[in-house]
């Protein structure tokens, strides 16, 4: 173990480097910390946890994360309707822009994709995503109790939406 070369340091007194840390000690220290320093390089070392250091002394209690249970439920890839939507936007756009070259009024927007993934308020004809249509729904249905809708002037208001046209709001009494 104290074979490399040995490095002088004050006056008579030989430092022989360690073989793992590279620090210099005397010939019998070397020989004792040589074990240990192995053993320490060899373990590894635990991530710093500095939450439980601060919640230490506290009444605080830790919470630890629930383990992820729930598995993700794979969704299919609807990349042919997107891709189609696309295109036809192009299409349509094209078409404004050659009107609008050659004077004439401009075509009909195209009719809205209808996304098979979101729901439909029963209450107010809008769609969601999974998650915003459970939260919405609820709040849709405690809001139409409160004030009665008109399911004519609701389609009205829809079909005023999806066509651009201003949207007109009923007359206060």
């Amino acid at each position: 173990m104290a074979q490399a070369q040995p490095v002088v340091a004050d006056g008579n007194q030989k430092l022989f480097p360690c073989e793992v840390c590279g620090r210099c000690f005397a010939a019998d220290v070397l020989e004792r910390h040589g074990p240990i320093c192995k053993k320490l390089f060899n373990k590894k070392r635990k991530p710093f946890n500095s939450l439980k250091q601060r919640l230490q002394g506290t009444d605080i209690p830790t919470v630890g994360k629930p383990p992820q249970s729930k598995v993700q439920p794979v969704r299919k890839s609807n990349w042919r309707q997107q891709h189609e939507d696309f295109i036809n936007a192009i299409r349509s756009a094209k078409q404004c822009t050659l009107a609008i070259k050659e004077g004439r009024p401009l075509p009909p927007p195209p009719p809205p994709t209808i996304n098979p993934d979101y729901i439909q308020c029963p209450y107010c004809m809008r769609r969601f995503n999974e998650t915003a249509a459970q939260r919405h729904i609820n709040f849709c249905k405690d809001q139409s109790s409160r004030r009665v809708f008109d399911p004519a002037q609701t389609a009205a208001r829809l079909a005023s939406r999806t066509q651009g046209k201003t949207q007109t709001s009923p007359k206060k009494q």
